[in-house]
C-alpha cells in the first residue's frame, strides 16, 4: 500500500510540474496565445523590418530618439506605457506627429498575468484613453510588458480586437549591451519581416546602437516600416 501510494503521490507530482512548465512555457511563449490575433514575424519575402521601442515616454530621451530617426529617414514603432504618456503627453505627441506608429505597453507596466478581468480592462483601456488623448488615431496594437500573457490577457485584447504584438529579435536574449554587440547581434538574427525590440528609454548605449542597426540592416538591403505596414503584408 505504502509503495502504490508513492506512486500515485510521484505521479501527482509529475502532472503538476508538468502542468506548471506548461503553464510558463505558454505565458512567455513569442508565436503562441490562447486567444485573439498574435504576431512576432510576418513571413514575407520582402526585405523590410519593423523596429520597435518598448516603454518611455519622456522628454528628453524623445527628442534624442526623433533626432536620430530623422537623421536616419526611418520610421518606428513605440509601445509606450500609459502612465508615461499622462505625465509627458507633448513628448508622446511629437512622436505620433513625426510619424511613428505609438501602440499600448499598459499602463502600470507589470506582468500581465494572474490578475482579473477587471484589472486586464483597466490596464488596456486607461492606456488607449491617455493615447486617443493627445490625438493619436491609428489602431492600437499590444505588446505585453516582459511577453507574459496567460487567459486573462489574450481574452482582454480578443474582445477589443487588438493584436499582440511580439518580437522575434531581442538583444537582451543574448545580453548584449553595447552599440557593437547590439547592432552585430541584430545583423545576424533579421530576417525578411522581423521585429527587433530595444529598450532606449534608460539605456544611452542602446540609443547609441540605433543609427548603426539602421545603417547596417540599409546597407544589407533592408527596408523600415511601421508595425501596422508589417501586418499587411500578411
Amino acid at each position: 500500500m505504502n509503495r502504490r501510494r508513492t506512486v500515485v503521490v510521484l505521479a501527482v507530482v509529475a502532472l503538476l510540474v508538468g502542468a506548471a512548465l506548461g503553464t510558463y512555457k505558454l505565458a512567455n511563449s513569442r508565436t503562441v496565445m490562447v486567444a485573439g490575433d498574435l504576431v512576432a514575424r510576418v513571413d514575407t519575402d520582402e526585405r523590410v523590418v519593423a523596429l520597435t521601442f518598448d516603454d518611455g515616454p519622456s522628454p528628453t530621451v524623445a527628442e534624442e530618439l526623433l533626432s536620430t530617426l530623422r537623421n536616419e529617414g526611418v520610421i518606428a514603432t513605440f509601445f509606450l506605457i500609459g502612465a508615461n504618456v499622462v505625465e509627458h503627453p507633448a513628448s508622446a505627441q511629437a512622436l505620433a506627429t513625426a510619424g511613428h506608429q505609438l501602440g499600448n505597453h499598459s499602463f502600470t507596466h507589470q506582468r500581465m498575468w494572474f490578475h482579473t478581468p477587471g484589472w486586464y480592462a483597466d490596464e488596456i483601456d486607461r492606456t488607449n484613453e491617455a493615447l486617443r488623448s493627445i490625438g493619436y488615431q491609428r489602431p492600437l496594437r499590444f505588446r505585453p510588458p516582459y511577453g507574459k500573457k496567460l487567459i486573462g490577457l489574450p481574452r482582454a485584447l480578443s474582445s477589443r480586437d487588438m493584436t499582440a504584438v511580439m518580437w522575434d529579435v531581442d538583444p537582451l536574449d543574448v545580453g548584449a549591451s553595447t552599440p557593437q554587440a547590439i547592432t552585430e547581434y541584430v545583423k545576424d538574427e533579421v530576417r525578411p519581416g522581423s521585429i527587433v525590440l530595444l529598450h532606449p528609454w534608460n539605456s544611452q548605449s542602446v540609443r547609441a546602437s540605433i543609427g548603426p542597426v539602421v545603417r547596417t540592416l540599409k546597407a544589407d538591403g533592408y527596408r523600415f516600416v511601421s508595425v501596422d505596414q508589417l501586418l499587411a503584408l500578411r
